[in-house]
């Protein structure tokens, strides 16, 4: 059963959290968090504080489990609110400075195991397979 936590309005643009946020997509959250304490990017103390949040509500609502085959299952990162202020510029104007804030949304759950589909083989393929061994009987 998947946990959720949520990071609203945090003050730092959403390109430069999408960049974490990337690094520890389908990631065990042991070693996410392991790669989030030791990544210099400023967005990357609460990004891990979400994720220890997303830990803990996932062990209320599985109390017993074992939460070491936990992943990240999903991370979103949406634009929130954006302020704009007015920067002092040259000839008595004014340059605009947007100053963004961003969504976090952390899903966690435990890795399911390894399940692999059959693979199907179509028509076409067998089709394409005994092509050139009919071109290569009729070059001879």
């Amino acid at each position: 059963m998947e946990a959720v936590a949520k990071l609203n309005n945090y003050p730092t643009s959403p390109r430069k959290m999408r960049l974490l946020a990337d690094l520890i997509r389908g990631m065990q959250v042991e070693k996410a968090l392991a790669v989030l304490e030791f990544n210099p990017k400023h967005p990357a103390v609460p990004l891990r504080k979400l994720v220890l949040s997303a830990i803990n509500n996932w062990k209320v609502k599985n109390e017993g489990a074992d939460e070491n085959a936990l992943i990240v299952k999903t991370i979103m990162v949406d634009g929130a609110r954006v302020i704009k202020r007015m920067r002092p510029a040259p000839q008595g104007r004014g340059y605009r400075v947007r100053k963004r804030s961003n969504h976090v949304t952390v899903i966690v759950d435990a890795a399911a195991g390894p399940t692999e589909k059959p693979v199907k083989v179509s028509k076409k393929e067998t089709v394409k397979k005994d092509v050139p061994a009919s071109k290569a009987a009729a070059a001879k």
